[in-house]
């Protein structure tokens, strides 16, 4: 199916300068304003914003696991194939609904396909950079209502079950369990494990007693009749064997019980036991907790005074979400029946302060955290997420797998050479920054010398006097002096900026976080390993740093082991000066301070503060190492340090997410672009020949 917005994509990708003033047709509106979903096809052909559709259509929107196409993968090409199943119900619901009717299907494909995301650490939160969007993931668990809690707990009905519960076990140790009937949640084996403990400590029957409250199964089926079967069958088992007429080591509680007597229950336990072997977040440790804390009411029952310590005890599966933010807790395997009983020896064998110094730990968490802090502070990460997304043009592009949604700048715009040639040609002190490899060679060249016509264009830029010509590239500085060579007046910033030099003869200048590279005896072995484990990767040693290369190796291995390299290399060099980065099918280690943009910003002041600031300022690149060039330019141009603003083209290779305000479709554009502007000085010099005519003269004025 074709975008929506195709037409948009071929009028930024004509020869003139696309305008954004001009209202945009055929795209759809829900794709640009946060809670409006508008017919895509609505009427804009007036100036004023209309804020609904000029016709209406009925769109159902079905939702479910799996979509109904048949996907088939062509291993040869590689390329897939889709097709309606018409068999499937989902496909068939469509009889049932108006003709007019518009059928939007959402869900996942029932096939395997490429990983294919990067990612990096973002101050506690990982960032997905996605086609000119960030999406954070952050960890942040869910709250309970602590004060909801609180009032049950005041009610003098929970009270007065807290004071029957404590009188009907009084000199036991309860042990409480409180789980829906599903077979996730290990009831079967919280049993089992406290069967292994009576067994093999007989001084603790008739001690210890363990509170299971069913919560009613949210489902039916076979599957939940045995675990309701199999929970039953063992505590009778458990109860008549280690049991008596007056004690019973479990109570099965499979009837729904009120919210109150479950607090209560939460309340007068000593120990609560979450065993399930998979579960979400999972909020009843903090529930008991919360509980465990009591109040004046509960504390005048016991007959103390509230100044008294408050103790609880947490046994909770690994596989819980809770888990980790319960470091006082004893975390168990779930499936381990002797690691559940070691646990719940251990739960009895606490002192009163040990249990004291685990609840205060929790409680303090569990108020502090409570879902209200959980509220807040997701509304302040969305906020944070989206705060440059509402400002952006939504545009969708691509078929079939490739189909993307890009937010693009609203600026965001391609660089025409007349636009690009006319402000070239007014301008007398140019400064130019070009990224090497995917920008003056294609990315996927096998030979990455510069082309002869490369090197004749640099060549020509580099004699106009009126130029300031800079290759900014991650590569060594032995390489690029090789190969630019012959162009004497050409700066070059290598290694990421690291080394800077200003032309040929000129001295290399060490950026000043030159430090000593032991660092390296750390990472470079480690890299090793990923070279020796990953076929078709290989190592490349800088004298700033190391970069491990994986563009020949399998796609989804290479990128699988580039991120479990990044997060090795991460830890083991935590306290060094250095950085960890991940950029096209590369892992790079470098030192701090060292950057693309910071090497651009200390040109620009350099050249300012010889007192030839430029009125004209390029920068091009195609990758992410680039974008921190387009963010030095846009912030210098921002803090205005320039004594005149400057004409900037910060330029993107490809039509992707930048920080750039153009872009051109490739390299070979770039070389147009390049020899397009070169061919204007050799003009200009025809003027000063005695053999001169009226049309050479007429295209120099134009």
């Amino acid at each position: 199916m074709v975008s929506k917005s195709y037409t948009n994509l071929l009028d930024m990708s004509g020869e003139d300068v696309f305008d954004f003033q001009q209202p945009f047709r055929s795209l759809p509106r829900f794709v640009t304003s946060p809670s409006i979903t508008s017919n895509p096809d609505w009427d804009t052909s007036n100036a004023d914003d209309s804020v609904g559709p000029a016709s209406c259509c009925v769109r159902k929107i079905i939702v479910s696991n799996f979509l109904p196409l048949n996907c088939t993968k062509d291993e040869a090409t590689g390329q897939w194939s889709f097709s309606m199943d018409d068999n499937q119900l989902l496909v068939q619901l469509k009889d049932g609904f108006p003709m007019e009717s518009e059928v939007v299907y959402v869900g996942s494909l029932n096939a395997e396909v490429d990983p294919g995301l990067n990612y990096e650490s973002k101050r506690g939160h990982i960032g997905i950079e996605y086609f000119g969007r960030t999406v954070s993931l952050k960890i942040l668990a869910v709250g309970v209502h602590v004060g909801r809690l609180e009032s049950v707990l005041r009610l003098p009905a929970t009270i007065s079950k807290v004071q029957e519960i404590e009188q009907r076990y009084k000199g036991k140790m309860v042990m409480l369990g409180v789980d829906d009937m599903d077979i996730f949640k290990g009831i079967s084996l919280k049993l089992l494990g406290l069967e292994f403990l009576l067994e093999r400590t007989p001084k603790l029957r008739g001690k210890v007693v363990l509170v299971q409250i069913i919560n009613p199964a949210r489902s039916t089926g076979k599957d939940v009749e045995e675990a309701i079967n199999e929970a039953v069958s063992v505590a009778e088992r458990i109860n008549i064997k280690y049991g008596s007429a007056e004690y019973k080591p479990v109570i099965l509680i499979d009837y729904p019980i009120p919210s109150y007597e479950k607090i209560a229950y939460y309340a007068a336990s000593d120990c609560c036991i979450v065993n399930a072997v998979r579960d979400g977040m999972n909020l009843i440790p903090y529930e008991y907790t919360v509980c465990r804390q009591g109040n004046e009411e509960i504390d005048k029952l016991r007959g103390v005074d509230k100044s008294s310590h408050h103790t609880s005890t947490l046994i909770v599966s690994e596989f819980v979400g809770c888990s980790p933010s319960l470091s006082g807790a004893f975390r168990v395997n779930p499936w381990s029946i002797e690691d559940v009983a070691d646990a719940l020896y251990k739960a009895m064998d606490l002192t009163q302060s040990e249990r004291k110094l685990r609840h205060d730990k929790h409680y303090r968490y569990v108020k502090t955290h409570d879902v209200a802090y959980w509220a807040r502070s997701f509304s302040q990460d969305l906020d944070r997420a989206c705060k440059d997304h509402y400002s952006r043009r939504c545009w969708t592009t691509g078929f079939g797998l490739n189909f993307r949604v890009i937010a693009l700048s609203p600026g965001f715009r391609r660089l025409s050479l007349e636009h690009f040639a006319s402000s070239y040609k007014k301008t007398n002190r140019r400064l130019i920054f070009m990224d090497y490899d995917g920008t003056l060679v294609p990315q996927s060249s096998v030979n990455k010398v510069p082309s002869a016509e490369v090197i004749s264009i640099l060549t020509s830029l580099c004699n106009d006097p009126k130029n300031c010509v800079f290759i900014v590239s991650g590569r060594d500085r032995t390489t690029l002096s090789e190969w630019f060579a012959s162009c004497d007046k050409l700066g070059i910033a290598a290694e990421h900026g690291y080394f800077i030099r200003w032309n040929k003869e000129g001295e290399w200048e060490t950026s000043s976080s030159a430090q000593d590279c032991e660092w390296k005896n750390i990472a470079e072995p480690i890299m090793e390993v990923y070279k020796e484990t990953t076929d078709g990767s290989a190592i490349e040693t800088k004298e700033s740093g190391l970069v491990w290369h994986y563009q020949d190796a399998d796609h989804d291995f290479g990128s699988c082991q580039a991120k479990e390299l990044v997060s090795h290399l991460e830890r083991v060099l935590a306290n060094e000066p250095v950085v960890v980065k991940r950029g096209h099918q590369i892992v790079e280690v470098k030192p701090q301070g060292v950057s693309k943009g910071i090497a651009v910003d200390t040109v620009i002041r350099t050249v300012i503060n010889n007192e030839n600031a430029p009125d004209f300022l390029m920068c091009i690149g195609n990758d992410r190492s680039d974008e921190d060039m387009f963010e030095s330019i846009n912030e210098a141009v921002s803090r205005s340090v320039f004594p005149t603003a400057p004409d900037v083209f910060a330029c993107s290779v490809g039509q992707k997410a930048s920080k750039a305000k153009y872009y051109v479709d490739g390299c070979s554009e770039v070389i147009r672009l390049l020899k397009g502007v070169t061919a204007i000085t050799p003009r200009r010099e025809v003027i000063s020949q005695s053999q001169v005519t009226f049309r050479d003269i007429l295209e120099v004025v134009s």
